[in-house]
C-alpha cells in the first residue's frame, strides 16, 4: 500500500490556490524547485497529470481536480488532530473587527479553522465602520481588525489592494443622469474619497441618499435610484459594475490588518490564518466575493 504524503499535498493544495508554482512557493516558503519536485513526486505516485501546464499559468486536469477534493480533506483532518493534541492549552477570547463588505469569504474559513484547531479559544467577531473600528481597536477594546483605507495606519499592515468602482442598477441608467444621484451611508469611508474625486473631475454630482442603513442604500441603488462607490467584488448581487472610464476613476483602496501584542500568543495563529487567506487571494489575482 502506497502513502500520500501530507507535505506534498499541502503544496498541490498550494499551487492549485495560488494558480502557479512560484506564488505557491512564496505561501509556503519553499523555493521554485522545491515544488516543483514535490508535485512531480505526486504525479509518479499516482501515475496521473495533476496539472495543465499547456497554457499560462497552471490549471489542474481532471485527475487534479479529483485529487484537490481529497487533499483538503487530508490537510484539514490532518491539522484539526496535531492542533487538537498539541494546542490543548491554548485558551481565551479574541474579539475580531471586520467592516461588514468585506466579510465574504474570508472571514467564515478563518473562523471555522480556528474553531478547529484552537477549540478552547472564543473568537467573537464585531462588524462595522472601518473608522469605528480603529476607534475601539486604539482603547483595546478590539484585539485584532481589518479596515479599508487607502494607505495602512501605524502600525498596520496591508493584506490585499481592491479596486474602488461605481455600482448601480443591472441595466440601470442612473449613472447617466447630471447631476449624477449619488447613495452614500453617512459613516462609510469611501463617501469623501468619491465626494472629492467627483469635484476634481468637475462631475456635476447630488446626494440621492443620505442614510445610516446600509440596506437602504442598496434599495436605492438596485432600484436604479442612485450609484455608489463598492469595493470591486464585494457588490451586492443585486448591483452591477458600471464600465470603467464612464465614471471618475476612484482608485484603489488597501485592507489592512491591525493585531493588539498585549495577547499576542492566542491573538499570533489568528493574525497568520488572516495573512494566508488574503495572500491566497493576492496570489491568484482574485477579488473575494460576497
Amino acid at each position: 500500500m502506497r502513502n500520500l504524503d501530507i507535505t506534498t499535498l499541502r503544496s498541490f493544495v498550494a499551487v492549485a490556490d495560488a494558480g502557479g508554482v512560484t506564488r505557491a512557493a512564496g505561501f509556503l516558503n519553499l523555493t521554485q524547485s522545491a515544488v516543483s519536485m514535490q508535485l512531480k513526486r505526486l504525479e509518479e505516485l499516482l501515475d496521473l497529470s495533476l496539472l495543465d501546464r499547456s497554457g499560462r499559468g497552471v490549471s489542474l486536469t481532471p485527475a487534479g481536480e479529483q485529487l484537490l477534493t481529497y487533499a483538503r480533506r487530508m490537510i484539514e483532518l490532518n491539522d484539526e488532530i496535531y492542533s487538537r493534541l498539541t494546542n490543548a492549552d491554548l485558551e481565551g477570547e479574541i474579539v475580531l473587527g471586520v467592516p461588514h463588505d468585506i466579510i465574504y469569504p474570508v472571514i467564515p474559513r478563518v473562523m471555522k479553522a480556528m474553531r478547529r484547531d484552537f477549540p478552547r479559544v472564543r473568537l467573537q467577531l464585531l462588524s462595522s465602520y472601518s473608522a469605528e473600528l480603529k476607534e475601539q481597536f486604539g482603547r483595546g477594546a478590539v484585539d485584532v481588525i481589518l479596515t479599508t483605507e487607502a494607505s495602512p495606519g501605524p502600525g498596520a499592515e496591508a493584506l490585499l489592494e481592491v479596486p474602488l468602482r461605481w455600482y448601480g442598477a443591472p441595466g440601470g441608467t442612473a449613472w447617466k443622469a447630471r447631476p449624477l444621484r449619488v447613495a452614500f451611508s453617512r459613516r462609510c469611508g469611501f463617501r469623501p474619497v468619491a465626494a472629492a474625486l467627483l469635484d476634481r473631475e468637475g462631475t456635476a454630482w447630488e446626494l440621492a441618499v443620505d442614510s445610516e442603513s446600509d440596506r437602504t442604500i442598496e434599495v436605492s441603488v438596485s432600484a436604479d435610484l442612485a450609484v455608489t462607490p463598492v469595493l470591486e467584488g464585494h457588490a451586492p448581487a443585486h448591483f452591477e459594475m458600471i464600465a470603467p472610464g464612464v465614471l471618475p476613476e476612484l482608485g484603489a483602496q488597501k485592507i489592512c490588518l491591525y493585531a493588539s501584542g498585549a495577547r499576542s500568543r492566542i491573538v499570533d495563529p489568528l493574525v497568520e490564518m488572516l495573512r494566508a487567506e488574503f495572500g491566497c487571494l493576492r496570489g491568484r489575482g482574485e477579488i473575494a466575493a460576497q
